[in-house]
């Protein structure tokens, strides 16, 4: 007999990390997701030369954690693979929705949500379906999956969101081919508003970077 696929249903926890405090002095709250490999709260140490009374930082975890090499001491996280895309997508975004409706962030506080690498696809994703409505929308070194179309961000466009793509010119991802395909998607995605920064650098994060942003 061939192996049957079942399915169950069941509640799960899972944590995330927080940079600086939230307080009436807050002007940004940033929701950053993190690339493969990382952790959430090793993630946050990127954010922390923004000055600590305007920024507060919530770094959600991806959830499928696993030891990045066979010493088995430094342990990273994946948000998704290919196996069972659509319904561990479902499952990101109640968590997601959850760590939202828990920080329950005043609405006189300027929305951020950052992706980084395979955190764009996830940020791209959560914002469509939940019709995020964010102050900025920053693609930092990642691709935004092709099934998302103009229609999934036009709210963004009505929201007078503000699109930033970041890339390193010596990003070893980033064939000509690939840089050729994002730049036509991503002007077919934002009808030609986002705007695009180039940084000297391969496939990081640079806190030099961060601060460009503002």
């Amino acid at each position: 007999m061939k192996p049957k696929k079942n399915q169950v249903q069941y509640n799960t926890v899972n944590t995330y990390s927080t940079l600086n405090e939230l307080t009436d002095d807050t002007e940004y709250v940033w929701i950053v997701l993190h690339g493969i490999g990382y952790l959430s709260r090793y993630f946050l140490k990127y954010f922390d030369e923004l000055p600590t009374d305007e920024h507060y930082v919530i770094a959600p975890q991806a959830p499928s954690k696993y030891y990045l090499d066979n010493t088995y001491r430094h342990v990273g996280a994946s948000w998704l693979t290919k196996e069972e895309t659509v319904l561990e997508t479902g499952n990101l975004y109640a968590y997601l929705d959850a760590v939202l409706e828990k920080e329950n962030i005043p609405s006189t506080k300027k929305l951020i949500v950052f992706g980084y690498s395979q955190g764009v696809s996830i940020a791209t994703r959560w914002v469509a379906h939940r019709k995020i409505k964010c102050d900025k929308l920053i693609l930092y070194a990642g691709g935004i999956p092709k099934e998302l179309q103009p229609s999934s961000f036009s709210f963004l466009m009505e929201n007078k969101t503000e699109i930033i793509t970041v890339v390193g010119n010596k990003d070893p991802y980033l064939t000509e081919e690939r840089r050729t395909e994002a730049t036509v998607q991503i002007e077919r995605l934002f009808l030609g508003k986002a705007k695009a920064l180039v940084f000297d650098g391969v496939h990081e994060v640079k806190k030099s970077v961060i601060r460009q942003l503002f």
